[in-house]
């Protein structure tokens, strides 16, 4: 009985230190002195004492841990360690750990979350929105460029170069605008808002691309030349990287530049003989300068000893002997300037490279880096712009629309896919903002702007499958009245750009997440592939015993907190949302617990069992989605009208992390471990339910009228006057919310018997203003609030003439067929 007392209060002091992850000194130190004072005042045992001394041994004696038994299991990790190529080891060294890394160990630091600075416009970022931003979008009409003049007029073209549109990034010292990532998001997603042509064409030049490269790498030559004539529109940038046969595979690129001697400007100089093929190239039409991504060899050894340089950026003129720039592509549904380049036996100097020669054969690399502002800021601000127009429009139309006298937006059905649309943009903006604030505070993060890009976009093609099913026939008919149709058909070219979500999903987000979050995986592959093996097992050995105890931390907590369902997780805010950070911390710890546990078992094998991986990815990304709903509620001053929105999200989150878990707990091989994982993570079953009906209607109920969270959730959007597409939504809108209590006048009148309801609407308001029912302003505004509402829900119509492309042909809108 002694010793099952003492092996039980050392179990429970290893419990207790692994929970709270107390170092294994510390650990140590506690349960010798639990069994000093248990000796002391019980009976001698020897074998707790001998289990402690063992452990104790191991722990002090370095360098028989090293040799016994550090050094084996350093070369059998070294030699099972997949193969890893050259464009796989850059990718994961690119970029930093963020907030990711938090979410990832189990453990995350609310308190650390909480404390980032709150993103917000300087008052010459939101002025440029305001004005500018407006103006341009007022000079442009999405129908007339999609499919009219397949193109911006070129007062619209003018205006971006003139007021530096394409400069947003680049620093005023340059000439550029100097704005923040959170101010180059909101001007897309503004411009996106009336047209999807004029946010690609200022997202590009200002996310991938010369000017973001040239930042960060260039050469101060190269700067002082480029980037001045950037920022003022002199040059029109293009970035080529997509081939034929190389699309996501970047390291399959066929294209090549062999380092050679040739002339240049009359002279004899070092160079590089390329050859291209790309396609899918944004604003290559149009560009004066190509930014190339190619494969550089040197045969002969002109730099170097070395054959095989590796993927290298260059800087050329589309002007350049050689260069060749092809026709259009024609993307869905959006008329951007997109086309395919090629070049053949163009030579150019080596002082073309990006960052110059220093820099040969480091363009994978530069590239990733540079990917959060195209997955991070222009992607997803485009995608929130789809939420805030359709939050705004839908919510709008479906108080206009009535079907059996009710307005659509009463209908539960309708209620729901108007729940998904306002639960979603509240995520979207929420994340917008927080990515982007990571952005402004100098990080990097990959695994991030890979959750923002495929979640984002995913998100925004549901709500337009939402919104059209709520908008029916007014959604499918196009026009100069249609605000969904284009979004709606081009929504797969935001899924492709960057790499298809496919690949995002299964490949990206916990294939390098997994890596570069894990407190520990990386630096042991790291010391794994370390020449000097002695070295090499030095590192490995403090990286591995820590990663055990780490490991048995997360499997101790996981329990822990199922059993307790995350009650003994300290909360890091009061109130109501304290119980969801709760939660949060509890699927945190079960994601490091399961995600160790299925790298050991499965090794390198798990990077190939791609649907497992991304259910785990899904885990980590509803844990970061979830963490910027809370962060942007409690920035936004923690609005009683927020708090449903926050529940909507967390409780759907919870959910579809629930159900990311038991889907790969059900298809984990051995089937055992699966069992066994489940009943760790989820003891109690299945705990977490979808959002309720009633929290559904809810959060519908803000899009239904005027408030404040209406406005800041659809904020920077562009709404335009009663001639605008939604514009003419939100002026209807406007008067027949300002006329409802004229509409319950009637409806009482007609119910209490004082008023017959005549077949039209006209004669039934002169009723009720010859009684005295209505006043004459009554009248005459509702009237006014009716016609509005009839010509909101309209669609257009055309000549056969002008649908056939003859757009100088008799076109005529409905209002004037009617007339």
């Amino acid at each position: 009985m002694v010793i099952l007392t003492q092996i039980l209060v050392l179990i429970g002091v290893i419990w207790a230190s692994a929970y709270m992850r107390a170092r294994m000194g510390t650990a140590l130190t506690v349960a010798g002195a639990a069994l000093v004072l248990l000796t002391m005042f019980g009976e001698f045992k020897v074998i707790p004492w001998l289990l402690f001394g063992a452990v104790a041994l191991l722990y002090f004696a370095d360098d028989l841990r090293k040799d016994k038994i550090t050094r084996p299991i350093f070369k059998m990790f070294r030699s099972v360690l997949p193969p890893m190529n050259q464009t796989e080891r850059e990718a994961l060294e690119a970029g930093d750990v963020w907030w990711d890394g938090e979410l990832f160990k189990g453990n995350p630091n609310w308190k650390e979350m909480l404390a980032y600075e709150k993103p917000e416009l300087t008052e010459e970022e939101q002025s440029f929105v305001d004005n500018q931003v407006e103006t341009v979008c007022n000079m442009v009409s999405d129908w007339d460029i999609n499919f009219k003049d397949k193109d911006l007029p070129q007062e619209a073209w003018d205006y971006l170069k003139k007021e530096g549109f394409w400069g947003l990034i680049i620093p005023k010292e340059y000439g550029g605008k100097g704005f923040s990532a959170l101010a180059h998001s909101t001007i897309v997603s503004k411009l996106s808002t009336r047209s999807g042509v004029l946010g690609v064409t200022t997202m590009v030049p200002n996310s991938l691309g010369p000017a973001e490269l040239l930042l960060h790498y260039g050469t101060e030559e190269q700067k002082n030349f480029y980037l001045p004539r950037l920022a003022k529109g002199d040059e029109i940038p293009c970035f080529a990287l997509t081939a034929p046969k190389a699309g996501s595979d970047a390291g399959a690129i066929p294209d090549t530049g062999i380092i050679c001697k040739g002339e240049h400007e009359g002279e004899e100089v070092l160079g590089i003989r390329l050859n291209w093929n790309k396609r899918y190239i944004t604003l290559a039409p149009v560009a004066t300068v190509l930014g190339l991504a190619f494969k550089m060899y040197d045969p002969d050894g002109l730099i170097g000893d070395k054959e095989d340089i590796g993927i290298t950026v260059a800087l050329i003129p589309t002007s350049h002997p050689g260069v060749e720039i092809g026709e259009r592509h024609y993307p869905m549904g959006q008329a951007f300037m997109n086309g395919p380049t090629r070049g053949k036996d163009v030579f150019i100097p080596l002082s073309w490279i990006v960052g110059g020669q220093d820099y040969a054969g480091k363009g994978w690399r530069m590239l990733v880096e540079c990917l959060s502002a195209g997955r991070g800021i222009s992607l997803p601000s485009s995608s929130t712009a789809t939420g805030k127009l359709a939050y705004r429009a839908t919510g709008a139309y479906s108080v206009l629309r009535e079907q059996f006298k009710t307005e659509i937006g009463k209908f539960e059905g309708v209620e729901e896919a108007l729940a998904r649309i306002a639960g979603s943009t509240y995520q979207l903006e929420a994340t917008r903002l927080m990515t982007a604030g990571a952005v402004d505070a100098g990080v990097k993060p990959s695994v991030v702007t890979a959750i923002a890009k495929y979640h984002m976009t995913e998100a925004a093609r549901d709500i337009l499958k939402d919104s059209m099913d709520v908008h029916g026939g007014r959604g499918v008919i196009m026009g100069e009245r249609n605000y969904l149709s284009s979004g709606y058909m081009s929504m797969p070219i935001s899924i492709t750009v960057e790499g298809a979500n496919i690949l995002t999903r299964n490949l990206m987000i916990f294939g390098q997440g997994a890596v570069r979050c894990h407190p520990f995986v990386f630096r042991e592959m790291q010391a794994a592939a370390n020449p000097n093996e002695q070295q090499g097992v030095e590192d490995f050995d403090s990286l591995f015993f820590r990663h055990i105890g780490y490991g048995l931390s997360n499997f101790i907590r996981s329990i822990s907190m199922g059993l307790t369902s995350g009650r003994i997780v300290k909360k890091p805010v009061p109130g109501p949302t304290g119980r969801y950070y709760q939660q949060l911390t509890r699927m945190s710890s079960a994601l490091a617990l399961v995600s160790d546990l299925s790298m050991a078992v499965l090794g390198g094998e798990l990077k190939r069992k791609e649907r497992l991986s991304a259910r785990l990815g899904d885990v980590l990304s509803y844990l970061y989605l979830s963490s910027a709903v809370l962060k942007y509620y409690e920035d936004s001053g923690r609005q009683e009208s927020d708090l449903p929105y926050v529940e909507w999200n967390l409780k759907n989150n919870l959910h579809l992390m629930q159900k990311a878990f038991l889907e790969f707990f059900e298809n984990l091989r051995p089937a055992w471990l699966g069992k066994v994982l489940r009943r760790v993570v989820f003891p109690y079953g299945i705990w977490y339910k979808k959002p309720s009906d009633y929290l559904d209607h809810t959060i519908v109920k803000s899009m239904f009228n005027h408030n404040e969270l209406r406005d800041r959730l659809t904020c920077n959007i562009f709404v335009g006057d009663e001639n605008d597409p939604v514009g003419r939504i939100e002026n209807a809108f406007n008067k027949v919310l300002a006329t409802k209590s004229v509409a319950q006048k009637i409806k009482k009148a007609v119910k209490e018997g004082k008023l017959a309801p005549a077949r039209e609407l006209e004669e039934t308001v002169a009723t009720a203003l010859a009684a005295g029912i209505l006043s004459q302003q009554e009248a005459d505004d509702y009237l006014e609030s009716e016609a509005l509402r009839l010509d909101a829900i309209q669609v257009d119509e055309y000549s056969k003439e002008y649908i056939a492309g003859q757009f100088e042909e008799g076109l005529k809108s409905a209002p004037e067929r009617a007339a």
